[in-house]
């Protein structure tokens, strides 16, 4: 592994665990995780680069059993084992100056936190975008689990194990939510042609006649702010269960149009869009970039858009500490997506799960730095995985609002919990317009 790459996983390490551990490659077979002032004392951990390294999801695959060996693992059941074909017997044993790991845990995590299994795909779906379905995790059946964070909780008990003096870093599980604002108002910013395909919509779809009823009604008001009985005008409804919960809401908005047959209708300098912008400040919520359709290719694009934003919330007056968001329809190629953000000075992307399946795209649910794979550099970029999205949960895997869909979204909030991990959710305003679609959206949050 190069010494950047294991620079930027000495960081994650840090992040995780604290204390000054230092990793050292030990020639081509082993990196040893040794800890200042503590002598010979080392954990030596499997190198198999030749594995990790590779841009496609053809890895071999097993699994582990931890407490077999006397670990406990963070699921209670057998630990995924991506690029083992059988795991070795002991998989981890004691030596003379500590511990010696037979399964490159660091590699692991190289391989799944800096997306070098993306690299350079061309099995892609309709969009663009890298299916769940072509990924390893799919195709293995552990994409519901943050297989980094479950080899990362063994290798804090060897650590605990082989300097019982050290107090480790404790985390807390935590819950992010988040909103992608692409239609803002039903019928006031569309073209007659929208307006025309949602009535219908409307109609012979969702059966709900008040909303046509109401269009022109809105569709003229809408000139300083949103109308109060709009049905995807949620922000308020959003902001108040949030708080009731001890929550920040972001709400990424649409700042450029690259297709506009995809892309959003309004423009964010418009009146009721500048007005909603400072109702979510002034409450203490989060605003944040939801980059046009093309721009996932385009980072000068991106780049024009992160600055629109910024104008105009400083026009408004609005000032936040960091700036995130995430892009629209889930587009990324990897890396230019993600050097798109490096570029424009953004702090946080929250973009990577899949679309077609809830789970761990990164194999984690914790915060973590960017690194991109082809330069082999870390970057300023931090990466928030997207844990679920609710157009995933109820449309693609087809579980609809009801229980189905509930016992989903608690079993993904479980999982998280179980490692102490953020479980991060993206939740439409313009998906909260029925009673069903409210009740799930807040039993999801009060589990």
């Amino acid at each position: 592994m190069t010494p950047e790459a294991l620079s930027w996983l000495q960081r994650i390490l840090a992040e995780r665990f604290g204390h000054g551990f230092h990793l050292q490659a030990a020639g081509a077979d082993f990196v040893h995780l040794c800890l200042a002032g503590s002598g010979q004392r080392s954990i030596e951990i499997a190198a198999d680069p030749g594995t990790f390294r590779r841009a496609d999801s053809e890895l071999a695959f097993t699994s582990w059993d931890a407490l077999a060996e006397g670990w406990q693992p963070a699921l209670g059941s057998p630990l995924p084992a991506p690029g083992l074909a059988r795991a070795p017997s002991p998989l981890i044993e004691a030596t003379t100056t500590g511990y010696r790991i037979h399964y490159d845990v660091l590699g692991l995590s190289y391989w799944m936190l800096s997306r070098q299994e993306e690299v350079g795909r061309s099995d892609l779906d309709s969009y663009g975008r890298f299916p769940a379905s072509a990924s390893h995790a799919g195709k293995h059946g552990y994409l519901e689990r943050p297989v980094v964070d479950e080899w990362l909780h063994i290798l804090g008990q060897v650590i605990s194990r082989l300097w019982p003096e050290l107090q480790l870093r404790q985390q807390r599980a935590s819950m992010k939510v988040s909103h992608d604002v692409d239609v803002p108002s039903r019928y006031g910013f569309a073209s007659a042609a929208r307006i025309i395909r949602r009535m219908a919509g409307d109609i012979l779809i969702r059966r709900d006649v008040k909303s046509v009823l109401q269009a022109p009604v809105i569709r003229l008001k809408t000139r300083t702010a949103l109308h109060p009985t709009d049905r995807v005008n949620t922000f308020d409804w959003i902001m108040d269960v949030s708080e009731r919960h001890g929550l920040v809401s972001a709400f990424y908005f649409i700042c450029g149009c690259t297709d506009p047959s995809k892309d959003a209708d309004y423009e964010p300098e418009h009146p009721a869009i500048c007005g909603l912008m400072q109702r979510i400040h002034a409450r203490g919520h989060e605003i944040g970039l939801h980059p046009s359709f093309n721009t996932y290719r385009a980072p000068e694009k991106l780049q024009a858009e992160a600055k629109r934003l910024r104008r105009i919330c400083e026009q408004e007056n609005i000032e936040q500490e960091a700036w995130g968001g995430r892009m629209h329809y889930l587009r990324w190629e990897h890396p230019t997506t993600m050097l798109g953000w490096e570029q424009a000075g953004m702090t946080y992307d929250s973009t990577l799960t899949y679309a077609d399946h809830a789970g761990f795209r990164c194999g984690t649910c914790f915060e973590y730095p960017a690194f991109d794979p082809v330069a082999g550099t870390a970057l300023n970029l931090r990466i928030r995985p997207l844990i679920a999205m609710e157009g995933s949960v109820i449309g693609y895997m087809g579980l609809g609002t009801g229980e189905a869909a509930w016992k989903k979204f608690r079993e993904l909030k479980d999982t998280c919990k179980a490692v102490n991990g953020c479980f991060t959710m993206l939740w439409h305003n313009s998906s909260l317009g029925s009673a069903e679609e409210r009740d799930l959206y807040q039993a999801v949050l009060e589990h």
